[in-house]
């Protein structure tokens, strides 16, 4: 049998998914519900498109909760007093300079289900991420992304 997956995650990143997971429960899941008895009550359920509609967005809802337990029950949670600014790792921000640009960029890395590059929080799991996943301060790193090739420089690691 494959062992399942672990998510690595910080303490910041498993409270989020927690609170998104008791708004479905809590209050989606009851919004949906009630869509449901509504619809019914519109007659023959063999041609109601409006429950039709509404069980189809329960089955979603109740596909993502069972994700987002998953996902919860097998984080592996990177506490703030374990995270080390030696080497980069899940939970650390890290100053990068693009060697050919001089481009300046910095990067928190988190855990998959954490990451948002909008908000520069790459996963380690991402090719960016994966590469600098142990990396020093003054490395230089050769970053295969699907546009080509990157070479990035360590600057700075920080909490």
């Amino acid at each position: 049998m494959a062992e399942e997956k672990r998510n690595i995650m910080t303490e910041e990143g498993l409270r989020k998914l927690q609170e998104q997971l008791d708004f479905l429960v809590g209050v989606r899941r009851n919004e949906v519900a009630q869509k449901i008895e509504v619809a019914r009550g519109f007659g023959d359920l063999s041609e109601n498109a409006e429950y039709d509609e509404a069980k189809k967005e329960q089955g979603q809802l109740e596909d993502e909760i069972a994700r987002l337990t998953k996902v919860i029950s097998t984080a592996v949670v990177v506490s703030e007093n374990e995270i080390s600014t030696d080497k980069v790792s899940v939970g650390t921000t890290v100053k990068v300079q693009d060697v050919s640009t001089g481009d300046v960029y910095e990067y928190a890395i988190v855990g998959a289900e954490e990451a948002d590059p909008y908000e520069d929080k790459i996963s380690n799991e991402s090719p960016v991420g994966a590469a600098l996943m142990g990396a020093t301060v003054g490395a230089v790193l050769d970053i295969e992304v699907p546009m080509g090739m990157l070479k990035y420089k360590v600057l700075e690691i920080k909490r």
